[in-house]
């Protein structure tokens, strides 16, 4: 799977959130199916865990800017919470 492809596909048709905070509060009010988090995040907790509650995360292998790019985002993105998936083949990440 491409993943930079599925980042915008998901972003295209899928509800999802961006930032540190947003997402945490979609794992945390059971919201999110999946947790992507850079490199870079800022949250050791995030950066370290493999679950967040019950929610999967997905270690980036790149920073947030490269993330950010990934994402067709002109800022970085640390960690974005996948909502619903869209028409994207995202949830099948191995966390």
């Amino acid at each position: 799977m491409d993943l930079a492809h599925a980042l915008k596909v998901a972003l295209e048709t899928g509800t999802v959130k961006l930032g540190v905070q947003e997402s945490r509060e979609a794992a945390e009010a059971k919201k999110a199916k999946l947790l992507i988090v850079a490199t870079t995040c800022p949250d050791a907790a995030l950066r370290r865990d493999r679950v967040l509650g019950k929610t999967p995360i997905f270690h980036y292998p790149g920073t947030a800017v490269e993330l950010g790019q990934a994402c067709g985002r002109p800022f970085p993105v640390s960690a974005m919470a996948i909502l619903d998936a869209g028409a994207s083949a995202i949830l099948t990440l191995e966390t």
